[in-house]
């Protein structure tokens, strides 16, 4: 059971990592409007300020996927693979920032490693819960 708990922890920390990597690009947008004068409501004004919020924007719509499937994949398959996979997601999502922030020609790369990411955790999970409902259906 502990090891169970402790194994746990690394879907854990990887979930807060994601948190944080949303609030630092939130956090960003709030700097952007500073940088750029583009005032609450606006969302539109300046192309460096638009890519920034869509950085932010794109972030949570992925998170949308990405949390569920991490945990789904970890408890059915792997809390250690599942991290080492979430882990890649985040590097995927700060590849993108990075490079949107510079040319929206460049998130591509980092957008395309953390759909990766996403899509093996999804997959994985599906996999990992046909094979339970298998085992379950044998007993």
């Amino acid at each position: 059971m502990l090891a169970e708990a402790n194994a746990k922890l690394w879907p854990s920390l990887i979930t807060v990592s994601a948190l944080i990597l949303y609030f630092v690009v939130t956090i960003n947008v709030g700097r952007a409007r500073f940088k750029y004068k583009v005032s609450p409501p606006q969302m539109t004004g300046n192309p460096d300020f638009e890519r920034v919020v869509r950085v932010q924007q794109n972030t949570l719509e992925q998170m949308i996927l990405f949390l569920p499937s991490l945990w789904l994949f970890s408890h059915f398959v792997s809390p250690i693979w599942g991290a080492g996979i979430g882990a890649v997601w985040i590097i995927g999502r700060i590849l993108f920032a990075w490079g949107y922030y510079q040319a929206a020609e460049k998130r591509a790369a980092g957008f395309g490693i953390s759909t990766l990411a996403t899509l093996t955790l999804l997959g994985g999970s599906l996999i990992g819960i046909i094979m339970s409902l298998v085992k379950v259906s044998q007993l």
